[in-house]
């Protein structure tokens, strides 16, 4: 696919223009309650609506109080490890900007974060700006035809996780991985395994 059939790139808010910050607060979340992390639970995990992904890590409590749980675990993390942009991100999103295609930031959590930590890029992209995915993960299509109103196949997504690679493929969508570099991640593993280069 050629970039003048571009309609929208949409770009994943953490792990491509914010550090990330989940795959440690899930990888020490999943160890300090006895699991063992395996790239299977990760795959699991990742790119999934809150709420199954508590019920995939189980463990004592609801789902609800699970959710509730890993989020007072990531809040202890960010005092020593704080949310930041990227370097680099604003020349990728100027880069992308140049295409002429529309742009949208999408991601897990509120419309909050976005506001928080990327606001001051939020001219980049064009409304609603940001979508969160949480009720419909990993959100290809609803973000494409449903926002957007474009076809998947005018659609480039850049993430992070191998999951929206493997749903972009099955719509037709373009997709860059931009996997973490934390140590014990398998996104780069299951991107391979998923045929992205």
């Amino acid at each position: 696919m050629g970039l003048r059939h571009l309609r929208l790139i949409a770009v994943n808010i953490d792990g491509v223009l914010l550090n990330d910050t989940f795959s440690p607060v899930i990888h020490r979340f999943v160890m300090r309650r006895g699991g063992v992390y395996t790239a299977e639970l990760e795959r699991a995990l990742f790119s999934q609506p809150q709420l199954r992904a508590a019920a995939v890590l189980g463990g004592a409590g609801t789902p609800e109080e699970v959710v509730e749980a890993y989020f007072r675990e990531r809040e202890e993390y960010l005092r020593e490890h704080p949310v930041r942009v990227l370097d680099g991100a604003r020349a990728l999103l100027e880069r992308l900007r140049a295409t002429g295609a529309a742009m949208v930031c999408y991601g897990g959590l509120g419309r909050s974060h976005f506001d928080s930590h990327l606001g001051g890029l939020a001219e980049y992209f064009d409304e609603p700006r940001y979508v969160c995915t949480d009720a419909f993960r990993p959100g290809i299509r609803e973000i494409a035809e449903d926002v957007f109103g474009v076809r998947c196949d005018q659609a480039l997504f850049i993430d992070d996780v191998a999951r929206v690679a493997e749903a972009a493929q099955k719509l037709g969508a373009a997709f860059i991985g931009h996997p973490t570099s934390y140590e014990h991640s398998f996104q780069r593993q299951l991107m391979r395994e998923a045929g992205v280069r």
